[in-house]
């Protein structure tokens, strides 16, 4: 089972990670996002930051439908979210394995072609 604190570790560990303040988490790579807390929003109420709750930028269309039919229980969206490439991933239903490789494949899609190979360098050492 995971939760916020790993996800601060796994992210920051990875090159060239920047955290935003926030009320949360938010982890960016060449000044775009890759991992941050789920900003809550319901009818009549203010917004809420769920940091039991990560959005993860997943690429495109295509993984963002495998994981939402595939594992349910796991993955969601809301229509804030309709049309782009991100889902919101339920912590505590995920081991810290499985969010390290999610965190990492979310880092290399957002991160600069130039800076890309520095993952290679850094878990190699």
């Amino acid at each position: 089972m995971a939760d916020a604190d790993d996800v601060r570790r796994l992210a920051l560990v990875l090159p060239h990670v920047v955290e935003i303040n926030s009320d949360g988490f938010d982890f960016r790579v060449g000044g775009k996002g890759f991992v941050w807390s789920y900003p809550e929003r319901r009818p009549g109420a203010s917004r809420r930051i769920r940091t039991d709750i990560a959005v993860l930028y997943v690429g495109d269309e295509a993984e963002k439908q495998a994981l939402l039919l595939g594992e349910p229980e796991v993955f969601f969206t809301t229509p804030a979210y309709d049309g782009m490439p991100l889902v919101m991933l339920r912590l505590a239903m995920v081991s810290v394995d499985r969010l390290r490789e999610l965190v990492t494949d979310a880092w290399h899609m957002r991160a600069p072609d130039e800076i890309v190979g520095d993952l290679d360098d850094h878990t190699d050492s």
